[in-house]
C-alpha cells in the first residue's frame, strides 16, 4: 500500500519529498454514504474486481431478526437512538454498523454496513413487551 501520508515529513537531510507518482484507482477513497432516516435512496458505485457496490443514502425500513425466535421481520424505523461510532453521526442520527437504531418491534443493533450492502440489517436487543 503506497499512499502520500509520509510526504508531510522531511526527509534525514532536510529536505522535502516529493511525490513519485498519482495515486492508483484503488489507493483513491469515496465519499462515505452516511445514511439516515428518509424515503429510500440508493446509489451504486464501481467497486474493485468490476463489482458494483450499493450505497444506501436514505432508508426506512429494515431487516430485523429476533435471535430467541430466529424470525426476520422487515420494520420500520423509528428512530437512531445511538452510534458510537461518532459523536456527530450519533448527533446528526447517521446509520453505520453498530447504530443502535428504535424499531416498532423494539431497540435493535445494525449488523450490516449500509454504505458498502446496500441494505440495513438489524438484529432485536431489546423487544417491546406485548399487552
Amino acid at each position: 500500500m503506497s499512499t502520500h501520508s509520509s510526504l508531510r515529513k522531511r526527509k534525514l537531510t532536510g529536505g522535502k519529498k516529493r511525490v513519485h507518482r498519482t495515486k492508483k484507482k484503488y489507493e483513491a477513497a469515496g465519499y462515505p454514504a452516511e445514511t439516515v432516516l428518509g424515503e429510500p435512496k440508493r446509489k451504486s458505485t464501481d467497486g474493485l474486481g468490476g463489482n458494483i457496490k450499493i450505497k444506501v443514502l436514505t432508508e426506512s425500513f429494515a431487516s430485523v431478526t429476533d435471535k430467541r425466535t430466529g424470525q426476520t421481520q422487515k420494520v420500520e424505523i423509528v428512530s437512531v437512538i445511538r452510534n458510537g461510532a461518532n459523536v456527530d453521526y450519533n448527533r446528526r442520527g447517521v446509520i453505520t454498523k453498530g447504530a443502535e437504531i428504535d424499531t416498532s418491534l423494539g431497540h435493535a443493533k445494525v449488523t450490516s454496513r449500509p454504505g458498502a450492502d446496500g441494505v440495513i440489517n438489524a438484529v432485536l436487543i431489546a423487544g417491546k413487551e406485548k399487552q
